[in-house]
């Protein structure tokens, strides 16, 4: 009884160790941003998840897969641009998939095949640029890269959205040769630069040169009017002058007797008389003025 009673206990023990064997590889818990591929017998089902999910265990087979946007890095490549120039480029590709069942059927390893078609679609697209375009074009590239690796691993449910060059070496007598244009240039700068404030300096002093003539032509302008207001005041003051003299002369003028006119008419004939010139001029009136001067002595 005692042994049929252990053999009993160790049959139940097995049963429950297989009862919890089965429900713990039959329940999965999968992330929002994983799916599991599910093979059953061997043909593929579809994706499951996100959540709890049900397997049967031994019938049923899971693959992982991630759909998070994932970055890879392509090792350091030698490339030969288009004028025969060796360079090293390394760079990094972003890729995210779709379409789970595709990433695990159409492809053994997609991130293996993509690093292989990345390391050669870079080789092509080097090879149909120069040396030049290489290193100032680095954006065309990415976008060449990408749309060339895209179109590939598309067909394995695996979307390239991506790529960024990470560094150019080029060959250290390339290096060489543009460290000297860099320096050449700075140099161009600098001497550009200092011609630039040269003109600007002597733009300054000829435009402050015309200014202070401008300033002197009108500060003269405004003297020359000056001194003409200046004249044309004292000219008028002397006009006015003038004027009033004229008017002081014609007011005792008028109050003198004819009398008076004859006797400074003989005082004039004096003086004419004391010359030495042998012809007088006497005016018209003279007689006249002589005339009355007689009539009035004889009264």
């Amino acid at each position: 009884m005692d042994n049929i009673f252990t053999i009993t206990n160790c049959i139940v023990g097995l049963l429950v160790l297989m009862g919890l064997t089965f429900i713990v590889n039959a329940i999965r818990i999968v992330p929002e941003y994983r799916r599991l591929v599910i093979f059953r017998l061997g043909r593929c089902i579809g994706a499951k998840g996100p959540g709890v999910i049900f397997l049967i265990p031994v019938l049923d087979k899971a693959v992982n897969v991630d759909l998070r946007e994932l970055v890879r890095e392509i090792p350091t490549q030698t490339a030969i641009t288009l004028d025969n120039a060796p360079i090293s480029i390394d760079f990094l590709w972003y890729f995210k998939l779709f379409d789970p069942v595709q990433s695990v059927l159409a492809v053994g390893d997609f991130e293996l095949a993509a690093q292989g078609i990345a390391t050669t679609t870079l080789r092509s697209v080097i090879g149909g640029i120069l040396l030049d375009d290489v290193l100032s074009q680095r954006e065309q590239i990415n976008n060449s890269l990408r749309v060339r690796l895209d179109e590939v691993t598309e067909r394995w449910g695996v979307k390239v959205t991506n790529v960024e060059i990470r560094e150019i070496t080029p060959p250290r007598d390339v290096q060489d040769s543009m460290n000297r244009q860099l320096t050449a240039e700075r140099e161009r700068r600098a001497m550009v630069t200092q011609s630039t404030g040269r003109r600007e300096a002597e733009i300054n002093v000829a435009q402050g040169e015309k200014q202070a003539a401008i300033l002197k032509a009108e500060g003269s302008k405004e003297a020359a009017i000056r001194v003409a207001e200046g004249q044309r005041q004292a000219q008028l003051l002397m006009a006015e002058g003038y004027a009033d003299a004229l008017d002081k002369i014609f007011s005792v003028a008028s109050k003198v007797d004819k009398q008076t006119m004859t006797l400074q008419y003989f005082e004039t004939l004096k003086k004419m008389g004391e010359g030495a010139s042998s012809k007088f001029i006497f005016p018209m009136e003279f007689t006249s003025m002589l005339n009355d001067f007689v009539e009035k002595s004889k009264k």
